[in-house]
């Protein structure tokens, strides 16, 4: 049985290279063998294990099992039965090198059965590729806030906050803004206005409450009162002028919201069509919003942000002479002197006056430390990514790419933008933490935005989609998105992950129509040739991306999209060039 069975034996892996999907590599095994090794009693199995560590570990894929009911006969050639099996294991970093293998075996099925073992070992598989390395992702570069010692005393502060649905309550924890409001309340800025309003969401648990807005705004104006009767010194309940305001009922609100988000026009259109063409109450056009097939989006991001309350702060603060600000800075930073020397926005300019990133950061740690403004740990954040891109060991650079995200995450809780959030989710991204980055990407798109700022979140969001094994979800994030470099290429890779060879091909084409004379889009078409063993292909677009870009040549011997390549002319040729 295990002679003939072997003899005319052909095992094969889709895809053809074990590939990671996000924590797990998922991959299909096809093996195809003689029939006339069937025998009653007895069952021929290739036992499969991934061997890694230089071959000191091994986990085990399951068992390929020629047992009636597991397989079937080939269609094309009768004589020959064939088992597909789908292949699972853990993916981890330290598995890449690796071995795919098996030791055909025969097993008598009695219990105890006797099992006679092939006296060589069937190597299946080698080593596991990441799609990741083929995602396209233009990293855009965050910039400083602008700083100025000069500024006009006081200004209006606006911080909005979000209820859960149905209720009145204040939300009191991170990302609510009420340690925003409290910090701002304590600092003691001279007030004169507060204005307060609050509105709902369409949905039927926030607008069947006619009283719903009303008493956020109480909760708000409650909470803001107290805060100031027992923390302000420089404040009083009389000196403080506030005014309400309440939103019942307002399609324009939820239209404007509708349009801030990344729908496309004609989905826009559809709902502005309900809302403003269709007759019926206030109830039944929220039904019918349920009927269109963008609904999850509009329930997901668009209703949340209908749920808010807002708070505005018309107050004065005291200016100061320039020419103290760097001085004063260098003694509070040594603790020479008390933070209160300096306004938060001149101690926060201080840091301009100096070329040294270690000092910056110095100065921007003692701004969050003494004013927990979201300027600050906005900017702390740009330093520490900045001394990240100079470091050499990645330990180093990985803890201060987190230590950047948390605080781009302090910042965006304080100032909640789509532009903010989608920051901290791309800091998150780059440090490696990709739970933490979705979930902000998310924060982002909810919050809504210009048109480009949310095609750029649905872009990221999708890359790393792809990244973490969700292609289904990456594809209806790219729906959100503009048609850019970016996302034609990572359309394009979930077409390769697919198996769309030619799906792929295509797209990656787009690719170089959107931006002639890219290496990198070459190369991709150089793996689509040759996961479709188009080896004229491989050598045509690897010579075109080698010629553009020398690094890809290096790139190219140590993939393993190649490996069947790697001795034939046709490859050596292609990484002279």
């Amino acid at each position: 049985m295990l002679r003939v069975a072997q003899e005319g034996q052909q095992v094969q892996v889709r895809p053809p290279v074990l590939e990671a999907n996000g924590e797990n590599v998922l991959a299909e095994l096809e093996v195809r063998v003689p029939a006339k090794h069937l025998h009653k009693g007895a069952v021929y199995e290739l036992p499969l294990r991934y061997r890694y560590d230089n071959g000191l570990r091994e986990d085990t894929a399951g068992t390929v099992r020629f047992l009636v009911g597991e397989f079937v006969y080939d269609e094309q050639d009768r004589n020959f039965v064939v088992v597909k099996k789908p292949i699972s294991f853990p993916y981890e970093p330290r598995k890449n090198p690796g071995q795919l293998v098996t030791m055909p075996q025969v097993r008598r099925l009695k219990p105890g059965g006797k099992v006679l073992k092939a006296g060589k070992e069937l190597m299946v598989a080698r080593g596991v590729v990441l799609p990741s390395r083929l995602v396209v992702r233009e990293v855009e570069r965050v910039t400083y806030l602008p700083e100025e010692a000069s500024l006009e005393g006081g200004g209006t502060r606006v911080l909005p906050f979000f209820f859960d649905e149905g209720q009145s309550a204040i939300r009191n924890y991170l990302g609510t803004n009420v340690a925003a409001l409290e910090e701002f309340i304590e600092a003691n800025q001279q007030t004169q206005k507060v204005m307060i309003v609050a509105g709902h969401s369409p949905d039927s648990l926030d607008s069947h409450d006619s009283r719903l807005p009303e008493k956020r705004v109480q909760a708000l104006m409650r909470y803001y009162k107290r805060r100031l009767d027992n923390n302000s010194y420089l404040n009083s309940l009389s000196s403080v002028k506030f005014e309400t305001q309440t939103y019942r009922r307002r399609w324009d609100l939820f239209l404007s919201k509708v349009q801030a988000s990344a729908l496309q026009p004609e989905q826009i259109d559809s709902v502005v069509s309900i809302i403003n063409d269709s007759r019926g109450t206030w109830a039944q056009k929220e039904k019918q919003l349920h009927t269109l097939s963008f609904f999850d989006y509009i329930e997901q991001y668009v209703y949340p942000v209908m749920r808010f309350g807002t708070v505005a702060v018309r107050y004065t603060a005291p200016q100061r002479l320039q020419s103290e600000i760097y001085i004063l800075s260098k003694k509070i930073v040594e603790k020479e002197l008390e933070a209160d020397a300096l306004t938060p926005e001149e101690l926060r300019y201080s840091a301009t006056l100096t070329p040294l990133l270690a000092e910056k950061q110095r100065i921007y740690e003692t701004a969050v430390a003494t004013s927990g403004r979201w300027e600050a740990y906005h900017n702390l954040a740009v330093v520490l990514l900045e001394r990240s891109e100079k470091e050499v060991s990645d330990k180093v650079r990985r803890a201060y790419q987190r230590r950047a995200a948390t605080n781009f995450t302090l910042a965006a809780h304080r100032n909640p933008t789509a532009t903010m959030f989608y920051h901290v989710a791309t800091a998150w991204h780059r440090a490696g933490d990709r739970l933490e980055a979705l979930q902000n990407y998310d924060y982002a798109i909810k919050l809504g935005g210009s048109k480009p700022i949310l095609d750029k979140v649905f872009a990221d969001k999708a890359a790393l989609e792809i990244e973490i094994g969700q292609t289904d979800d990456a594809i209806r994030s790219l729906s959100y998105s503009d048609k850019s470099y970016q996302n034609v290429m990572n359309r394009a890779l979930i077409y390769l992950t697919k198996e769309n060879y030619d799906g792929a091909a295509q797209i990656y084409q787009e690719a170089l129509n959107l931006k002639p004379n890219d290496p990198m889009a070459y190369y991709c078409l150089a793996v689509v040739a040759a996961r479709a063993q188009r080896e004229g292909d491989v050598g045509q677009y690897l010579r075109r991306a080698v010629q553009l870009d020398r690094t890809f040549a290096q790139r190219a011997v140590e993939d393993l999209e190649f490996r069947s390549y790697a001795g034939s002319k046709t490859f050596v040729e292609a990484l002279r060039q």
